[in-house]
């Protein structure tokens, strides 16, 4: 009998596989729920992902989850970005797979997106919503290499062609428009709130005079350095952050407390239409003074270039409303935060520590707070730190 040479002899583990490109959709993960938010991603293109692998999170009306890989493969593209609102059943990465001719993509409950022939990287498709271009329009705008850029968008609305109206429906008793994509974003964080968080609200007055003098002592000094009386009381909030370890909280699941190291502290930035969105300052409670301030500075000017900074890291925010001489107000507690801090428009009062009748400079704070981490006894005492930071705010920037 012939021997045959071992040199033809291959195992089969070393024949290449046919690999195919599938669609990583999102599965359907409640009862008629439409859509959801891409809150992170956790794998990045190029990564080997194994079938049932957590690869990113989204939330729903009622929680944040971990969704799983539904193949085994090379994670190739996110066709979303965090803070996405995407449809149940739409696309949200590609993967290339082996032996895909036996897979079978989950149905789709929503309509498929139209795709160009060019590749359309998350980064393309972010700025096309910027400019106002649906999935459609941006099907039909030609690119121009293998990937469809930005600087394509650019050239296509230059050239006279102009961002799709969207659709209406209207009649003579009234017309409907797609809510926009910040308002959508704000409202399923509220609906999760209202569902999710037991809400408790204090407030307080507070004497104004300190900082109002460090604001006066900074504008009479001139210079480039004029932080803002909101900026001073960002910073004593801040500062009182360190002392409450609650307020740097947020819970994981139903029975878990996640505490960050540092505070990450939201200010509420208002936009043109009534749009609102996030500034986030980092590590606020470890920041000196001026570091602070500049930080505060920069990311509510990026706000209001209608950047929503707000991740899952911001467990407090700030909400000003002394521009619209506003004294009282009851804030709402968007998730995954435990608590929101209104500020009021100043007024005149009469000072309770003065023996004869004396006028002071005052303002109210209101404090709404996430009852599941903390109780009212800790919060009071939150709001009386930062009651004693603000008015002695003058000792700590010097």
């Amino acid at each position: 009998m012939a021997r045959v040479p071992n040199s033809i002899y291959l195992h089969r583990s070393v024949v290449p596989k046919l690999m195919s490109v599938v669609s990583v959709r999102i599965p359907q993960i409640g009862e008629g729920l439409q859509e959801a938010r891409l809150v992170a991603v956790l794998k990045q293109p190029g990564d080997w992902i194994k079938r049932d692998e957590p690869i990113y999170q989204m939330e729903t009306d009622k929680a944040v989850m971990d969704v799983e890989s539904p193949y085994e493969g090379t994670l190739i593209e996110w066709l979303g970005n965090p803070e996405d609102i995407l449809p149940i059943g739409g696309e949200v990465a590609r993967m290339e797979v082996a032996d895909a001719a036996g897979i079978v993509e989950p149905q789709s409950h929503a309509p498929a997106p139209v795709e160009a022939s060019a590749v359309i990287p998350p980064r393309t498709r972010s700025y096309a919503k910027e400019k106002g271009v649906s999935d459609e329009q941006l099907a039909s705008i030609p690119a121009s290499g293998s990937k469809l850029m930005p600087a394509d968008i650019d050239a296509y609305l230059a050239g006279g062609a102009e961002a799709p109206k969207t659709a209406l429906v209207t009649n003579d008793r009234y017309a409907e428009t797609p809510m926009p994509q910040k308002q959508r974003l704000l409202a399923s964080r509220l609906v999760r709130g209202s569902q999710a968080v037991v809400p408790g609200t204090m407030s307080v007055v507070v004497a104004w005079h300190g900082i109002e003098n460090a604001r006066n002592r900074f504008k009479a000094a001139g210079g480039d350095f004029q932080p803002s009386s909101f900026t001073i009381f960002a910073y004593a909030v801040a500062l009182a952050l360190k002392e409450f370890p609650a307020f740097r909280s947020t819970l994981v699941g139903d029975d878990t407390v996640r505490t960050y190291h540092a505070a990450s502290l939201g200010i509420a930035v208002g936009l043109p239409g009534d749009e609102l969105v996030i500034a986030v300052v980092e590590k606020a409670d470890q920041l000196e003074w001026r570091a602070f301030a500049q930080q505060m500075r920069e990311k509510i000017d990026l706000a209001r270039s209608g950047k929503d900074q707000a991740n899952e890291s911001v467990t407090i925010s700030l909400t000003n409303m002394q521009s619209f001489d506003l004294r009282d107000a009851v804030p709402v507690v968007v998730p995954p935060a435990v608590a929101t801090l209104f500020l009021g428009a100043t007024y005149n009062d009469l000072d309770p520590e003065s023996e004869e009748p004396k006028v002071r400079r005052v303002a109210n704070m209101a404090l709404t707070f996430d009852h599941r981490i903390m109780n009212g006894v800790g919060a009071a005492q939150f709001m009386k730190a930062v009651r004693k930071n603000v008015e002695s705010i003058g000792s700590l920037i010097d």
